[in-house]
Order: C-alpha cells, then structure tokens, then sequence
C-alpha cells in the first residue's frame, strides 16, 4: 500500500488543482529592530544554527560510533549590510555599544526580526533574534571611480533565532490557501 508524508500529499494534492507554491525571492525582505523598521537592507547574512553533536566511542563496540544531542548554537553573528543614507540607527546603536563597554556600563541589546515578503511585499514569513548587539561596523568603501552605492555593514551577536509558531502558521495557511498569489490576486490575513 502507498502511503505518503503529509508534504507529499499537499504536493500532490496542489499540482492535481494547478496550484504553484514557488519559492519566495531573497531579495525581498525588511528587518525590523525593537520595533522600528530600520531601513531596507541589501543583504543579511548568519541566519543560521547548528545542533551540536558529540561522539561517543563505546569500549567494544567498534561497529559504530554513538552520536549524541548537545547544545544549539549560533556560532555565526547576523550581518546586516545597506546603503548609507542619513539614517545612521545602526552606526548609533554601534557607537553606544562601544561607548558602554568603555565606560564600564551593560550593552543595550535588542530583539528584532526578519521579514521574507512575497512578491506583493507581504510578509510570508519571518525569523526572530534575541538580546542582539552590535559587534562590528563597517563603513562604506568610498572609491572616486566607482559608481556603486556607498554602504555600511554591522555585524550582530545574539542568543538565538527562532521562527515563531504565528510565521508558521502564516505560512501552512498561505500554502493551504494557495491560490493565485502567481496569478495577481492577492490575500490578506
């Protein structure tokens, strides 16, 4: 008897109505930071974790190695990178970080989010960062041959990044909806 996952079967289910669940664009997203919308942002980088796993040699058993569960980390900072304009949030928030630590004061962290959009600019989904501050700044390479946008990065520690059950509702009920986000239409939630 054929028995199909959960995924197989909406995949199947959606290309037997037509319906298309195509990938969203990565050029598409907006990052927000205590609340603030802090600019549109050319690239991000970092979104990323990792289950540690530790080996185990057991005396006797050399058919195997065990493999057990250790930590999560987030051994990689968020980097954020845009243009200059004169909306200098995170060359500020950079600049007190740096001036707390020399004065001996705690570092001001703060929680945000990234936003994926989908091609009406909707969000379709997001990831959350928690207690993050900056580490680093980069200032733009200015260059009188060059035409390119000046732009700034700053890099991110954090303690974790979770997707949050209300994204991820967000996005089986886009999928189940599926409908003609291709065709033009579009939905609101």
């Amino acid at each position: 008897m054929l028995s199909l996952g959960a995924n197989a079967a909406f995949a199947t289910v959606t290309n037997l109505l037509g319906i298309r669940n195509d990938p969203y664009m990565g050029f598409n997203f907006l990052i927000e930071i205590q609340g603030l919308l802090v600019g549109a942002f050319s690239e991000v980088s970092g979104l990323q974790g990792e289950v540690e796993v530790h080996d185990y040699r057991e005396g006797g058993q050399n058919q195997y190695v065990h493999k057990f569960v250790g930590p999560t980390k987030y051994s990689t900072n968020l980097t954020l990178k845009h243009g200059v304009t004169d909306l200098d949030f995170l060359w500020s928030w950079y600049n007190d970080v740096s001036q707390s630590i020399e004065n001996g004061e705690p570092v001001e962290r703060r929680n945000g989010s990234i936003f994926l959009l989908d091609r009406h600019r909707i969000p379709a989904m997001w990831w959350n960062f928690e207690q993050a501050y900056p580490v680093k700044w980069t200032g733009p390479e200015l260059n009188a041959s060059s035409n390119a946008v000046a732009a700034e990065s700053v890099e991110l520690v954090h303690k974790g990044i979770i997707k949050p059950d209300a994204s991820r509702v967000l996005s089986a009920m886009r999928a189940a909806a599926g409908v003609s986000l291709d065709v033009g239409a579009s939905i609101s939630f």
